[in-house]
């Protein structure tokens, strides 16, 4: 199970919108040097991403909520993402290669597959994004922020 901490940033009726960012642990450990991730937090803009879920318990803005997803569907998507375009390069390419036409446009057609790829990824996608397996689970409720106070006596 991939987990991840997000933000509340609203709560109505049964429905919550949720702010989460790159890790914050990110780069401390010894595999930076190596890590493609870190290398590209360091180049692209800090972002931020929203995410909207249903959750029944009634949440207060600022409130932590640990998010996962499955592995499996996880490396699903990554899978339909990457290599559904370049299986439509590769077919187009080959189709084009069969009927010996010239390299321009073998490669034309390549170029014609991979966006194919692209919108039959999109179409599937679509499909599957209200299929239970690649929904994000509720793992944990953080404490409301007016909940939690620490009070130092000296």
């Amino acid at each position: 199970m991939v987990k991840e901490w997000a933000t509340v940033i609203r709560w109505q009726k049964g429905r919550a919108l949720l702010r989460y960012g790159s890790s914050s642990g990110c780069g401390s450990c010894g595999a930076r040097a190596t890590c493609g991730s870190y290398a590209l937090s360091k180049i692209g803009p800090n972002t931020e991403h929203e995410l909207e879920i249903e959750i029944e318990q009634p949440l207060v803005a600022g409130q932590k909520i640990e998010v996962g997803i499955p592995e499996g569907s996880l490396l699903r998507s990554a899978m339909l993402v990457y290599l559904t375009p370049l299986l439509g390069l590769f077919i187009f390419a080959a189709f084009a290669q069969f009927f010996d036409f010239e390299q321009v446009w073998v490669a034309l057609f390549g170029v014609l597959g991979g966006f194919s790829g692209f919108f039959v990824a999109r179409k599937i996608a679509s499909y599957l994004r209200f299929e239970t397996a690649f929904q994000p689970v509720v793992l944990q409720i953080g404490l409301p922020p007016t909940e939690f106070s620490v009070q130092v006596n000296c």
